[in-house]
């Protein structure tokens, strides 16, 4: 290595060792003095850095190596070859994420219930602790993690996980940015960085081969195999992960896709929450609100959807009823209501998802439990429903 070089190499070294991914220049500038530097470096300052992010903002990696542009594999990291005699280096850029401000905002209609008060318990500590929590769909699972995170102040970075996301959409990759590989860090990645909680949502809808996270599990340092850099995860990093199962498939196809989660990857997590639907006093908490914020003052309507809600629920759990109302439909029909404001135009279409038979019975049943809506809509709109109701 030559004096320039070198001299170089110690100049990054201080920034690295502030253990940043990024930094600006107001930020290096305050380094160079405490260092004795006289002032950042020329050739730091060059347009062409491949560090350079933005203007200001500088990406911080702890390897650069050599590789031609049109040859890029980040497998031979060190290895290039000439190319019109042009060789460009490999740097990190900061994902959009990395930059944002990932402490969530508080939202006002949330009503805390369930396992509230031990996932905020978790969050707040700042342990590493593995959460699984599994319930069924639209019952607030990952917006209790995400709420417990802004009250505790917390920063937070969600995934949503599908069959194809593989190892490098969540610990990071190599990607082609105006001519030149850089490496860009996964989500996972940038939590474990920054100290924050990740939420893996709909875990067991994910790809079968989530080994790749099970040293993450542990909380301890994990590889970034394709550039071979070792991550220590930040003070705070913890992890839940969110499923409409248990890891075991779902049998009766309502989830369909989900996978059965391999055995040791389970056992990461130390325990497993059971999320249910909220209690009938909270939600009509819940949907009142929504409601407020749709702009209609209507405790009443809010009190006949979720005792509507609770009757399918409990349709369904005696394999009465085939589908579900969940709190999530709730809100949709409460926000529906805000834009054409007309309660059962707003029912009607929040139901179109469901099957024919399905729909005809719920409504049928809702018509039951407020008698109103019936006596205030047109006879057309009542014409439109005028099917023989399937019993639930």
């Amino acid at each position: 290595m030559t004096e320039r070089s070198s001299s170089r190499e110690d100049f990054l070294n201080l920034l690295r060792a502030t253990g940043k991914s990024t930094i600006t220049t107001a930020e290096i500038s305050e380094i160079c003095k405490k260092n004795g530097v006289k002032s950042i470096p020329p050739w730091f300052m060059k347009p062409e850095n491949p560090m350079k992010i933005k203007r200001g903002v500088y990406s911080i990696t702890q390897n650069t190596v050599s590789v031609p542009v049109s040859v890029p594999n980040p497998n031979l990291a060190g290895i290039s070859a000439p190319v019109n005699s042009a060789k460009k280096s490999i740097s990190s850029v900061a994902t959009n994420v990395g930059e944002e401000d990932l402490i969530p905002s508080k939202y006002s209609n949330y009503v805390p219930f369930g396992n509230f008060n031990d996932i905020y318990s978790i969050v707040q500590s700042k342990k590493f602790f593995p959460v699984f929590l599994t319930g069924q769909s639209g019952n607030g699972k990952t917006m209790s993690i995400e709420q417990a995170a802004a009250k505790a102040g917390r920063k937070f970075i969600v995934v949503s996980m599908t069959p194809e996301t593989d190892e490098g959409d969540l610990l990071g990759n190599y990607v082609l940015i105006d001519g030149e590989m850089v490496w860009r860090d996964g989500p996972v990645t940038v939590a474990a960085r920054q100290g924050a909680v990740l939420c893996l949502d709909e875990i067991d809808y994910g790809a079968q081969n989530l080994s790749t996270l099970q040293r993450v599990l542990e909380g301890k340092p994990f590889l970034l195999k394709k550039k071979n850099e070792l991550v220590n995860p930040a003070p705070g990093f913890t992890v839940f992960a969110t499923a409409n199962t248990k890891g075991k498939g779902s049998d009766d196809g309502r989830y369909m896709f989900t996978n059965v989660l391999n055995e040791a990857f389970l056992e990461r997590f130390p325990v497993t929450m059971e999320q249910d639907w909220a209690p009938v006093t909270v939600e009509k908490k819940i949907i009142a609100k929504e409601l407020l914020s749709a702009g209609f003052e209507d405790e009443e309507f809010a009190d006949r959807l979720v005792k509507w809600a609770d009757v399918i629920r409990k349709s369904f759990s005696e394999g009465a009823a085939d589908e579900v109302i969940s709190t999530r439909r709730l809100v949709h029909i409460a926000k529906t209501y805000g834009i054409f404001g007309n309660k059962l135009s707003a029912i009607k279409l929040c139901l179109n998802r469901f099957d024919e038979d399905t729909k005809a019975s719920f409504l049928d049943l809702y018509t039951k439990i407020d008698a109103e809506v019936v006596v205030n809509t047109s006879a057309d709109t009542l014409a439109e429903t005028a099917e023989t109701p399937a019993e639930i």
